[in-house]
């Protein structure tokens, strides 16, 4: 039985814990060992098995392969016999030279921007957490959210790689292929997007004051 089916309000102390998948809050034992969500099945737990640990792994894959996505062209552009080469920031540069601002700025923000703050945020939640820390944890809830929300918007590049590819084949005339960049970035969006998913926003709360005490289940 759920918290919300039985009228129950929960409070510090009580035998309740949320679903991870959907968000529902169940009763449950101490150890929750078997129990699942009433409402979508998925195994319930009081936090994210091994959370830091998977999301410190990878984050740091995300992190190394950065550089090469960034370094390493996403895109070959054949044109009248003429090849050009492109990386994401050089990519973006073209556009805006070709006076395409607009779409230059959707590809430096969603391509460049977006991927290194998702890095540089999650890297703070998890070594505030390593840390106990206990202050505004309002604010890195929502900084974990905020990661979750633009996190889907990374793939513009990749996306659009892919439907020129398979679009333009026009032989000597012109002809886009995919460059080693685009496999890199796409591990970096994947695995940041794991390293969100492995991250548990519970853990934040666990040091924060309730009724003058500190939790530390």
């Amino acid at each position: 039985m759920n918290a919300a089916e039985d009228g129950h309000r929960p409070v510090p102390g009580d035998a309740l814990v949320a679903c991870h998948s959907c968000g529902l809050v169940n009763r449950c034992p101490a150890a929750c060992g078997g129990v699942r969500c009433a409402r979508c099945a998925a195994r319930l737990a009081r936090r994210i098995p091994r959370s830091l640990s998977r999301s410190w792994a990878f984050l740091i894959a995300a992190v190394m392969l950065y550089l090469p996505a960034n370094l390493l062209p996403i895109m070959h552009v054949t044109s009248f016999g003429r090849t050009r080469s492109d990386t994401i920031l050089s990519g973006a540069e073209f556009l805006l030279i070709s006076g395409m601002w607009p779409l230059a700025l959707i590809v430096f923000v969603a391509s460049i921007l977006v991927p290194l703050a998702k890095m540089v945020i999650l890297g703070y939640l998890l070594l505030s957490v390593q840390r106990r820390s206990p202050t505004r944890a309002l604010d890195r809830t929502r900084l974990y959210r905020f990661t979750e929300f633009v996190g889907r918007w990374s793939m513009v590049d990749i996306f659009v790689v892919t439907v020129l590819v398979a679009l333009v084949h026009l032989g000597a005339v012109a002809e886009i292929a995919a460059g080693p960049g685009a496999l890199f970035f796409a591990a970096v969006v994947i695995l940041t997007m794991l390293a969100a998913i492995t991250f548990d926003p519970r853990l934040i709360w666990d040091n924060v004051a309730v009724d003058g005490r500190s939790r530390t289940d």
